[in-house]
C-alpha cells in the first residue's frame, strides 16, 4: 500500500514550517549548477545592476535588499529608514569565466569606498556600500580586495564585510530598470525608462566622483 500524506493530518507547526520554507525558497531562486553569488551594496541598485550584467562572466543580477531586520521590505520602506537594510544587488556568475575575487575588485573601483553616509547623491543608510559574504573563504577574499582598495586609494575604506542573511528581492519594476521602455514622468520630463536612468545617474555624479577617485581603475564609469 502506498503511502499518502495529507494536509489535515500534518501537525500546525510542521505546515506553518512547510509554508515558510516554501516561501523562502520563492523569493530567491537557487543558483544553477555550476554557479555562483555575490552580494554587494553599492548605492542605488539600478546602477549596480546595470554596471555588473555588463561584466563577461555574470549571468544576471537581481536588485533586492538585505542586511536588515524587517521580513519582505518594501522600497518605501528601506528608503525611509529604519529596517536595516541595505540597497543591495545579487549577482550570478559563473566562475569559470570570471572570479569572485576580480568582481571584488571591480566592485570597489565602481564606489566611493570612503564614504559612510551614502552613494554619491543618495544619502542615508540604506546607500551604504557593504558586501556580504556566507563563509570564511568568501570573507577573506573580501578582506583582501578592500586592503587592495585601500593601498590603491591610500583612503581609508569603510565598506564593511558583513555576514549575508536574507535577500528581499525588490519588486519587478526595480528589476533591469536601466533597460526599460515604460514612458515615465520624472523631474527631467516625460522619458522612456532607460533614458531617465541616464540621466538620473548623470545628475547623481557617479560616474563624476567615481572617475575622480579611481582615475583609468574606473571599470564603469562613462561608459
Amino acid at each position: 500500500m502506498t503511502r499518502t500524506v495529507y494536509l489535515d493530518n500534518v501537525k500546525p507547526a510542521l505546515l506553518f514550517t512547510l509554508i515558510m520554507l516554501a516561501a523562502l525558497l520563492r523569493a530567491v531562486p537557487a543558483p544553477a549548477a555550476g554557479t555562483e553569488t555575490l552580494t554587494v551594496a553599492g548605492g542605488c541598485f539600478w546602477c549596480v545592476e546595470s554596471d555588473f550584467e555588463s561584466v563577461p562572466g555574470v549571468i544576471g543580477a537581481v536588485s533586492g535588499f538585505t542586511g536588515g531586520t524587517a521580513a519582505n521590505p518594501t522600497y518605501d520602506q528601506v528608503s525611509k529608514g529604519g529596517t536595516g537594510h541595505y540597497e543591495a544587488v545579487q549577482i550570478t556568475f559563473d566562475p569559470a569565466q570570471v572570479s569572485r575575487e576580480k568582481l571584488l575588485n571591480i566592485f570597489f573601483r565602481s564606489v566611493d569606498p570612503t564614504d559612510a553616509g551614502g552613494q554619491f547623491c543618495d544619502r542615508g543608510d540604506s546607500y551604504r556600500t557593504a558586501i556580504f559574504v556566507s563563509n570564511a573563504g568568501e570573507k577573506a577574499l573580501a578582506q583582501a580586495a578592500k586592503s587592495d582598495a585601500q593601498r590603491a586609494l591610500g583612503q581609508t575604506v569603510v565598506t564593511p564585510i558583513l555576514n549575508q542573511s536574507t535577500f528581499y528581492p525588490a519588486d519587478a519594476y526595480h528589476q533591469d530598470y536601466y533597460k526599460g521602455t515604460k514612458l515615465i514622468l520624472t523631474r527631467f520630463g516625460p522619458k522612456r525608462q532607460h533614458s531617465a536612468y541616464k540621466a538620473y545617474r548623470k545628475a547623481c555624479g557617479r560616474d563624476d566622483r567615481v572617475k575622480q577617485l579611481w582615475g583609468s581603475e574606473a571599470p564603469f564609469a562613462g561608459s
